[in-house]
């Protein structure tokens, strides 16, 4: 997953962007509401962590600004005011969930997940299957008929991003964004460079062509049993 976080706090910051980055996601930060705001509307998100007590912003007004813009990407809002006054405020402003501190790091990433299933994607549910291949993201491993396929980081969040995009066109920008994020010369092909060290991994396997270039479009991952 792509995800920003928005914590003003540097302690909580580093401990959920490293926990998240070290299980395989991509992670953005903004430490007020302002640039939290900002990024949300310009990058394109799997979801968003929000604080509640942060400068410039509280995570209220941010998320009420985002659901203004038509923004529906799922929110789960962090923070450690637990009234049940904080929490329906929370959720009656758009949040999708509301965690409070302190907080264990699994059950973050296990209401990511939840959000991500039930939000707008058609994403999240531990496994991702395409026919033969599977792709436990719990984890981190990808298999075909029960086979493991030994995967490198970039490689696997490549693959997850088109499974749970499969049977729809990704274009080159897309994979930018979501594998790489902002570590991306839009000028290079490390995209197709990515999808022929997949193919590699696949070849002699049932799951072999199932990634199809689209001429001028980008990639798309096959659904179904064939």
């Amino acid at each position: 997953m792509r995800l920003l976080v928005v914590e003003d706090d540097p302690t909580i910051s580093h401990f959920l962007v490293k926990g998240l980055r070290e299980d395989q996601h991509l992670v953005d930060l903004a430490e007020d509401g302002e640039a939290g705001e900002a990024q949300a509307l310009t990058g394109d998100y799997d979801a968003i962590l929000l604080d509640v007590m942060l400068p410039v912003l509280d995570g209220f007004e941010v998320c009420r600004r985002l659901r203004a813009h038509g923004l529906d990407t799922p929110i789960l809002m962090v923070t450690a005011r637990d009234t049940v006054g904080d929490r329906v405020r929370g959720l009656d402003t758009g949040a999708d969930d509301y965690l409070v501190k302190p907080f264990a790091f699994d059950e973050v990433v296990a209401r990511l997940r939840a959000l991500t299933r039930r939000g707008r994607t058609r994403s999240l549910t531990a496994v991702l299957q395409a026919g033969p291949l599977t792709l436990d993201q719990e984890a981190h491993q990808a298999a075909v008929d029960g086979v493991p396929v030994s995967l490198t980081a970039t490689e696997y969040r490549l693959l997850e991003y088109l499974m749970r995009r499969a049977g729809t066109i990704v274009s080159r920008d897309q994979l930018a964004e979501h594998v790489w994020g902002g570590d991306y010369d839009p000028c290079s092909n490390l995209a197709d460079v990515y999808v022929g060290y997949l193919r590699r991994k696949l070849a002699g396997t049932a799951a072999a062509d199932r990634i199809r270039t689209i001429r001028g479009l980008g990639y798309m991952l096959t659904r179904g049993a064939s």
